[in-house]
């Protein structure tokens, strides 16, 4: 018989990124993440500047957006819509997953 070591733990995204780090990282001007987040299309849509700070999923969402405009010429908010259907295909695909109904 094998035995089998099992790791438990809890992931934290504690970093966060300023408004121009999320930029720099997505290649684009602050000016397009504040458009973005006006429009609420990213992040929250708080009004405070200020107080933005953006987490490893807010960068996959804002570069997913950035690469779905360039590539498909697609307006911001067809970006995003697409992008909320990429992101709910991955919930559903990880919820199958832990119900041992598909494999990883």
């Amino acid at each position: 018989m094998t035995q089998q070591r099992i790791t438990s733990g809890e992931l934290i995204d504690e970093a966060t990124l300023t408004l121009e780090e999320l930029a720099r990282a997505c290649s684009v001007e602050a000016e397009w993440v504040i458009e973005r987040i006006e429009r609420g299309l990213l992040a929250d849509g708080s009004p405070y500047v200020a107080s933005w700070r953006f987490t490893s999923h807010d960068l996959t969402r804002a570069r997913r957006i950035c690469q779905l405009e360039r590539d498909f010429e697609a307006a911001p908010e067809l970006a995003a819509l697409a992008t909320d259907l990429i992101e709910e295909n991955q919930r559903l695909k990880e919820r199958l997953r832990a119900a041992g109904l598909i494999e990883g």
